[in-house]
């Protein structure tokens, strides 16, 4: 069964990563300016961090299991559609789809670690090789991609999920889970996702008017966040893990920025080929595919609190080190080992810690974080001077805010 929702969140994560190694495919093939190719990535992680909130929301409400299915078939079809896109329009509103797919196979995979695990310790350690499994898919998005563009160009990448979301559903076709008590605020819903589309677009196309509206879509959500008698963001759940939620935004804003960054640069200055420039990111991957178990055990025995600490002073290392020197596999391993301590802990943190019934919303809103820093990641990673120094300055000024505030803020510790 673990193996079963591992899979489909390995599809989940592979999206987020196979397309950038193909960007430069993509523009000969399909044209665009660089706004464009920006959003064929975004347009994923934008709808999949919108969508985040509800895809917890709905699992915790209709079931995990049936949320969860329903993600996954999705997906496999909207990946043929995808594959078939005419023009670069069609493909970054095919991708905004993924994207809602990619978040209900979350909420449901996350809902499902929950019900599979009521153990805290026992969830810990399952998270840990969750995170190992889907982990992979980040070693394997660039390497695949870079493979698959050199042989078939860009359209092949989409051709990968179709396969992998069949095998994820027949190994969980037994599987089911009852509904729950969950309301969900369909208003509340709708505003996060006008916000977050409006964020996107001025930081990627300098929008006046998305700059302009994005504030007042903020305010809306917020007034219609307190007078909810569904409310997305659960006030007490934000008071106590905002530290986490902070953490776990840098990590994701510095990870996809750097990624697109180190893209561009790897072929468009040192033009290497698609599979050359996948091959040189194994050092930053392939330690999200191991370190994870250790995490899982770590958060088991103590607290998601060392891990996090950790992980973001490897990243803030990392992160200089590839800014500072041209030899970028040795801070890459460091990058790496960094995110595999940061991410598994912050999500074991958020599942343990949700009441009953909540692990797919309360794992809903880090995920909708941390996807909303990897897309302002691409955005402003793409466009500022010294990307990667800013990056990690900000990494480290957030591991020393989350040492002095996450125990204050009541930091998640396992029951």
């Amino acid at each position: 069964m673990m193996f079963g929702f591992s899979l489909a969140y390995f599809l989940v994560i592979l999206d987020t990563t196979v397309l950038t190694i193909a960007l430069p495919d993509l523009r000969a093939s399909l044209g665009g300016s660089l706004a464009g190719q920006q959003w064929a990535v975004n347009a994923y992680t934008v709808a999949f961090a919108a969508s985040l909130l509800i895809g917890g929301a709905v699992a915790d409400r209709y079931g995990a299991a049936r949320i969860f299915k329903a993600g996954v078939a999705a997906f496999g079809v909207i990946s043929l559609l995808s594959a078939a896109a005419p023009h670069l329009g069609v493909l970054i509103g095919l991708r905004a789809l993924l994207g809602v797919a990619g978040a209900l196979c979350t909420g449901g995979s996350l809902g499902l670690l929950g019900q599979l695990f009521p153990d805290p310790a026992a969830r810990a350690r399952a998270t840990g090789l969750w995170a190992a499994i889907t982990g992979s898919a980040l070693a394997a998005g660039p390497l695949l991609g870079g493979l698959l563009v050199d042989l078939y160009g860009w359209r092949a990448v989409f051709l990968l999920n179709p396969p992998i979301a069949l095998i994820s559903l027949l190994a969980m076709r037994r599987v089911h889970s009852p509904r729950g008590r969950r309301l969900i605020d369909w208003r509340v819903q709708a505003l996060a996702c006008v916000f977050l589309a409006l964020v996107a677009e001025a930081l990627i196309d300098a929008s006046t008017v998305a700059g302009v509206l994005a504030p007042a879509a903020l305010a809306a959500l917020v007034l219609t966040e307190r007078r909810s008698h569904a409310p997305a963001l659960p006030g007490g759940l934000l008071a106590a893990t905002w530290p986490e939620l902070l953490a776990g935004t840098v990590a994701n804003f510095a990870f996809a920025g750097a990624l697109f960054v180190l893209t561009l640069l790897l072929q468009d200055t040192r033009h290497l080929t698609p599979l050359a420039a996948g091959l040189a990111f194994l050092p930053l991957t392939l330690p999200m595919t191991v370190n994870p178990l250790l995490t899982g055990r770590l958060v088991a025995r103590y607290g998601p609190r060392p891990p996090i600490l950790g992980g973001l002073a490897l990243l803030a290392t990392g992160l200089t080190g590839v800014a500072l020197t041209d030899a970028l596999a040795p801070w890459l391993v460091v990058m790496g080992f960094g995110l595999s301590f940061v991410l598994p802990a912050l999500m074991a943190g958020m599942v343990n810690s949700a009441p009953p019934g909540t692990a797919g919303t309360a794992g809903g809103v880090l995920n909708a974080f941390r996807q909303l820093g990897a897309t302002l990641g691409v955005a402003v990673m793409g466009v500022i001077g010294q990307p990667l120094t800013a990056a990690a300055v900000l990494t480290a000024l957030t591991c020393a805010c989350y040492a002095v505030n996450a125990r204050r803020a009541r930091s998640i510790v396992l029951q």
